[in-house]
C-alpha cells in the first residue's frame, strides 16, 4: 500500500469559522482516497473539495451502521492521523471519482465483510468492490481475531458514551 501521511492537528485553538477554513485549505487532490487509521483498523472516504469526504459511515461513529455520507475532513478523521492512499491503478479520477461517491449519498447498505467504507472507496476508483482489511482478515485469522476484539471494544465504549449521554439527557429533562 502506497499511503502519504497528512498533519491535519492543529495546535493552537481556534474558532469553528476558522477551522472550517482550515480544513478547506489542505491540499488534497479532489477524488483522493483518504484513510485514518483508528483502533484496530482503517476507515476510508473520497475526498470531494473543499474540506469535506464522502464515506460509508457505518460503525465509524456509532455502534449502529451509518450510510454513505458527505462529511467535513474533520469529522471524517475524528481526532485520528490522515493519510493519502496512492491508487495508481485507479480507472475514476478526479472529479469522476466524486461523482462516482456522490452517486451513492443516502446508501445504507453498510456490511463489514462486503460492503463496507474501503469497499465503497475502491468501488469508487476501481469500478469494483473489494477492501484488502477483509481480505487480510480472511487469510490471516489471528489478525481477523484482533480487528474483531477492537471492534467488539470500540461498541462497548461507544455504548457506554451514550448511555452516559442519556443520562445527562434525562437529568436534564
Amino acid at each position: 500500500m502506497n499511503t502519504q501521511t497528512l498533519d491535519t492537528r492543529d495546535d493552537e485553538p481556534q474558532s469553528a469559522a476558522a477551522c472550517d477554513t482550515t480544513s478547506s485549505t489542505i491540499d488534497l487532490p479532489i477524488g483522493a482516497h483518504l484513510v485514518t487509521q483508528r483502533n484496530g483498523y482503517e476507515h476510508h472516504g473520497i475526498y470531494v473539495g473543499n474540506g469535506r469526504v464522502v464515506h460509508y459511515s457505518g460503525f465509524a461513529g456509532s455502534a449502529h451502521a451509518g450510510p454513505v455520507e458527505e462529511v467535513e475532513l474533520a469529522r471524517f478523521a475524528a481526532g485520528h492521523a490522515m493519510s493519502v492512499r496512492a491508487t495508481p491503478s485507479a480507472i475514476y479520477v478526479g472529479a469522476e471519482a466524486v461523482r462516482r461517491a456522490r452517486s451513492r449519498l443516502g446508501e445504507n447498505r453498510y456490511r463489514l465483510l462486503t460492503n463496507n467504507c474501503e469497499h465503497f472507496c475502491a468501488w469508487c476508483l476501481l469500478g469494483e468492490s473489494r477492501s484488502e482489511q477483509v481480505d487480510c482478515c480472511l487469510r490471516h485469522p489471528s489478525t481477523g481475531v484482533r480487528a474483531l476484539l477492537c471492534l467488539v471494544k470500540a461498541f462497548v465504549e461507544s455504548g457506554a458514551r451514550n448511555d452516559h449521554r442519556v443520562a445527562q439527557f434525562a437529568q436534564v429533562a
